[in-house]
């Protein structure tokens, strides 16, 4: 059983105190494995490190979140990527889901328990996945 636990974590932010409270979440639930940066350039240089989660700021300096978010899922559409924001804009959660986003939050007073479900809905889908795959791949096997 996958455990969120063994996830790696990407925090991009580039308002510090934002990506600390998100890793304080993250510790409180057990989860470790986690690495900030503070620009979506940096994000995109460290995709080879394969985390499972992103946390994606969408108002940032350098490149805003959709760009980051557009160009992770071309390198890597396996990643969940939550895009996280200060302001509650229906356009801004409709275009997050449409360029790949898992899940789109507001940072506010009930983040931290938005997270812990989040994370927990990853692990039973990753579980998911993972089981279905196993059917397909042992019906192939059994056509040889």
């Amino acid at each position: 059983m996958e455990n969120q636990s063994e996830f790696k974590f990407f925090i991009v932010d580039d308002d510090v105190f934002c990506s600390s409270l998100h890793e304080q979440y993250l510790r409180n639930i057990g989860c470790t494995n986690i690495t900030h940066f503070t620009n979506g350039i940096d994000c995109l240089d460290n995709l080879h490190l394969n985390p499972d989660i992103i946390f994606l700021d969408h108002d940032m300096n350098d490149l805003n979140g959709f760009e980051v978010l557009k160009k992770i899922k071309r390198i890597n559409p396996g990643i969940y990527v939550v895009m996280i924001s200060g302001q509650e804009n229906i356009k801004t959660a409709v275009d997050a889901l449409k360029y790949g986003a898992f899940d789109y939050l507001i940072k506010d007073e009930n983040v931290s328990k938005k997270i812990e479900t989040l994370i927990s809905n990853i692990v039973k889908i990753k579980e998911e996945l993972k089981k279905s795959n196993a059917g397909f791949v042992s019906k192939i096997l059994s056509f040889f």
